[in-house]
């Protein structure tokens, strides 16, 4: 199975490379659904193309919101720039947009965005004959459903699923607040509108219990039917989904017929696209799961689960934020003769003890000693002619230039440190620092 990974901006693509990925998937600065990650200016997707096809990754390109009149006239160009970038494939979920791509970059590849809500085979089928290469499964489709597709579409159509990451109520766009509260669901025809409903909250109705933090809602039209709600000081929580997390799962998937498996995270950063795609591609090459588990445990994530594959999904009702056990200290931006130089990200100091997240295998220790500190160069470094990038920052350094530092407490400035191990360029160093969000229940 091809390992799809996410590429939020330069760094982020980088480390999705370096750490695994078959091919990553990313937005340009215009009709993609991530809008507040870094993205990509039009002028600088040929350098990204060209940085993943040179390590034999493959470029997807998302094109998937909500199109109007006035984003379809600008597509044609679009398109075309990105053809001429050299990009491998579309990720687009309006049917205007997507014959318009055939039409002026027929070499590109098209694929069906999870937008589109693709959940049987004849929508699969349909789109198949209009020129798509791929589906993305709608993420609420289980496994078995998944399997039954792939036995009813054609054998050149591939097949896309989710299996790590962020999920929301209203999967692939469409909305399970009905689902949820009556049984009747709205992607089916059935929405009793529980959105425009009138509330009432209590904590005198039978069951409910003030004291325990358990309120009851009562809806207008519904005397004495009451829908349980438990509330701590830090609210309640009826809509936070489980983020999504298939590492255990790989076998099934590929079982199934899944092409192509694809991590959800372009608003992340480069540490955790490291972390999340270094597990997958370790479980994909053969470590056992329950050896590379603990890996996804270091990013920030909410309580873990399955999603739609094995029944309906879950909401983390008493919980509303993130956790997780390391935290990301520094890049490792050059290793030899005994020597790492670091980028500082978060505090660290002499004598602690981090770990080293290397491409193509587990954490190494690496104990911070001899520690010290660049001046020459940083965010706060304004003279004239002070290198400009961390390359010539190290090139042009001189022994003297490095200053003893007990602490490496400025971020974006560049630290030394003894290290008898080779630690590959582009690792990333951590800590095993707990932390959990404020609002955690």
């Amino acid at each position: 199975m091809e390992l799809l990974a996410p590429a939020g901006g330069m760094e982020q693509l980088r480390a999705a490379v370096l750490f695994g990925a078959d091919a990553v998937y990313l937005a340009a600065d215009r009709f993609g659904m991530r809008a507040r990650a870094a993205n990509f200016p039009l002028a600088q997707i040929p350098e990204a193309v060209a940085f993943a096809h040179s390590h034999g990754v493959k470029v997807h390109v998302t094109c998937n919101i909500l199109m109007h009149d006035s984003d379809i006239a600008q597509l044609p160009d679009f398109f075309r720039a990105l053809d001429a970038a050299g990009v491998d494939a579309f990720i687009i979920g309006d049917l205007g947009a997507f014959a318009i791509a055939g039409q002026v970059a027929p070499r590109v590849e098209r694929h069906v965005s999870t937008q589109a809500s693709v959940a049987n085979a004849e929508a699969a089928k349909v789109w198949h004959s209009l020129g798509a290469a791929r589906v993305v499964c709608a993420r609420e489709m289980s496994l078995a459903d998944i399997a039954q597709m792939r036995r009813q579409i054609p054998d050149d159509l591939e097949i896309e699923a989710f299996v790590h990451g962020a999920m929301c109520m209203a999967v692939s766009g469409r909305c399970l607040i009905s689902s949820y509260l009556t049984g009747r669901s709205g992607n089916k025809g059935h929405c009793t509108q529980p959105c425009r409903w009138n509330y009432k909250v209590g904590a005198g109705a039978p069951g409910a219990s003030e004291t325990a933090g358990e309120y009851l809602l009562e809806e207008e039209k519904r005397p004495g039917v009451f829908f349980l709600l438990e509330q701590d000081e830090t609210g309640s929580f009826l809509m936070n989904a489980e983020d999504l997390n298939m590492l255990p799962h790989l076998a099934d998937l590929a079982r199934a017929g899944v092409n192509s498996i694809k991590i959800e995270g372009r608003n992340k950063k480069a540490f955790y696209v490291a972390s999340v795609v270094g597990a997958y591609r370790r479980v994909l090459d053969g470590e056992p799961w329950q050896q590379v588990a603990p890996e996804l445990l270091d990013v920030s994530h909410r309580p873990y689960g399955t999603g739609f594959y094995f029944g309906e999904a879950r909401q983390a009702v008493d919980y509303d934020g993130y956790e997780q056990q390391t935290m990301h200290v520094a890049d490792v931006m050059a290793c030899g003769d005994g020597k790492l130089y670091a980028l500082a990200r978060n505090r660290f100091e002499e004598g602690q003890a981090l770990e080293a997240l290397v491409p193509g295998g587990a954490a190494a220790p690496v104990e911070v000693r001899n520690l010290c500190w660049l001046p020459a160069f940083g965010p706060d470094v304004h003279d004239e002619g002070a290198p400009a990038t961390v390359p010539e920052a190290l090139d042009r350094a001189a022994a003297d230039d490095w200053l003893p530092a007990p602490v490496a407490n400025r971020s974006c400035n560049l630290y030394r440190l003894d290290c008898p191990q080779p630690v590959p360029e582009g690792s990333f160093l951590r800590a095993r620092v707990f932390r959990r969000s404020a609002r955690h229940g």
